[in-house]
């Protein structure tokens, strides 16, 4: 199994391009099923759950050509509207194809994702909204039967803000017979690029971004060119290994319009953050200052960015209190980081670190795609060596990290 291996101490500088969101480029890649004509990507990262979608799309019928950051999809002669078991069980997010299949092909045979080491995540409002649009589901055997003649359009209030729930459900109102209303629709940036990719393919969404979200059902929608938005979690994971480091960074290729709460978070930590139209530089000073944060749905401060945060604030002077309220297990990466010498403590929902002068390269563990993160910002400024087992979990959300950390001066090598 594959480590990483981190020679600390060393301030980050220097300037890397930000990859494509993976977040974003999930659904979209789904977004092909709603069409016979082809869907040309542009900006897509080259990531394991972007290829393990892929390879979901192609057993369905889908016709693929990958060039670099290129991706061609073509989904006229699709056939089998299935998701194995054996496929969403390593991404939950394949979940993504539900409401697409039912809309076009009237019929979907999904597999019930499996738990996740962050907490559960249920899919009962993808199943909620689709019974409401007219949809009949049943679950057996671990898999989600759905058929429809054609769907309805409706109202539909879900119970909890979910992201992939919001997405599919617009996804196959795409095609429903009349309009479709989300209320307590999610407002993450991810949505809206989904929602603007279906647009250019001449979906009639509006409201993408709000907790409203309009949706006049089409009789098909054609092929398109599109670019995937820039990864804002990628994004604020460089910035605290920036800050965390001394360091002086720019950061191409991204934008500062979907980060205002983290970067406010860095500022009041003491970094100066220069934004541009298509990139952010920063600039930390010799030692930070501790930041509290709550996590929340966009545009409140993101879980995705909990665990970089809490490394960070792990050397920051005074003491942070950390609450998240989006998944009941996402403090494991605290265990890991108490190995480096940091000092915090955990109480429910909630995390009390308090800053040590400097952190001790020692072996962890990572537990997930965030927390992998958490622990390499932690590592880059630890005395001596940190080795990172598990760092599989990375190449599930970060585009050749080793490549664009050692670019900005780090010491970090993969090894087996």
């Amino acid at each position: 199994m594959q480590k990483l291996l981190i020679s600390g101490g060393r301030r980050l500088e220097g300037e890397i391009a930000i990859s494509g969101a993976k977040n974003a480029a999930l659904p979209i890649l789904c977004a092909a099923l709603l069409s016979a004509e082809p869907l040309v990507l542009s900006n897509v990262p080259q990531l394991n759950d972007i290829a393990t979608m892929l390879g979901l799309l192609a057993q369905m019928g889908v016709k693929i050509e990958r060039d670099g950051d290129k991706v061609t999809l073509d989904a006229k002669a699709l056939d089998k509207p299935e998701a194995p078991y054996e496929l969403v069980k390593t991404m939950r997010a394949a979940v993504l194809v539900l409401g697409p299949l039912v809309a076009r092909m009237g019929k979907a045979r999904v597999s019930l994702p499996g738990g996740c080491a962050i907490g559960a995540r249920p899919v009962d409002q993808h199943i909620k909204g689709l019974t409401a649009m007219g949809a009949e589901i049943e679950v057996d055997h671990g898999y989600i039967n759905a058929r429809s003649a054609r769907l309805k359009g409706v109202r539909i209030f879900t119970d909890m803000v979910t992201v992939t729930g919001t997405e599919n459900l617009m996804m196959a109102a795409c095609l429903a017979n009349g309009e479709t209303v989300i209320e307590n629709a999610a407002r993450e940036p991810e949505v809206v690029d989904l929602a603007n990719c279906l647009n250019a393919m001449g979906a009639q969404i509006s409201g993408a971004g709000t907790d409203v979200i309009r949706i006049r059902g089409v009789e098909s929608l054609h092929g398109a060119s599109y670019s995937v938005m820039p990864d804002r979690i990628e994004t604020g994971t460089y910035l605290c290994a920036a800050a965390v480091t001394g360091g002086d960074v720019r950061l191409t290729g991204t934008s500062a319009h979907y980060l205002d709460v983290v970067i406010d978070k860095l500022i009041d930590a003491g970094c100066e953050v220069e934004t541009e139209r298509n990139a952010i530089r920063l600039k930390a000073p010799s030692r930070l200052k501790a930041v509290s944060l709550r996590t929340a749905p966009y545009p409140a401060f993101p879980t995705d960015m909990q665990a970089q945060f809490m490394a960070l604030n792990t050397v920051a002077e005074g003491t942070a209190i950390i609450r998240e309220t989006i998944f009941e297990n996402r403090f494991m990466h605290a265990v890991e980081l108490v190995r480096l010498g940091a000092d915090i403590r955990i109480d429910g929902n909630t995390a009390i670190v308090t800053g040590v002068p400097r952190l001790q390269g020692a072996t962890v563990m990572a537990t997930d795609l965030r927390a992998s993160a958490s622990l390499i910002i932690a590592g880059l400024v630890a005395e001596g060596e940190t080795l990172i087992d598990r760092i599989y979990h990375l190449d599930r959300g970060y585009e050749q990290i080793e490549e664009k950390l050692t670019a900005l001066g780090a010491q970090v090598k993969r090894v087996s």
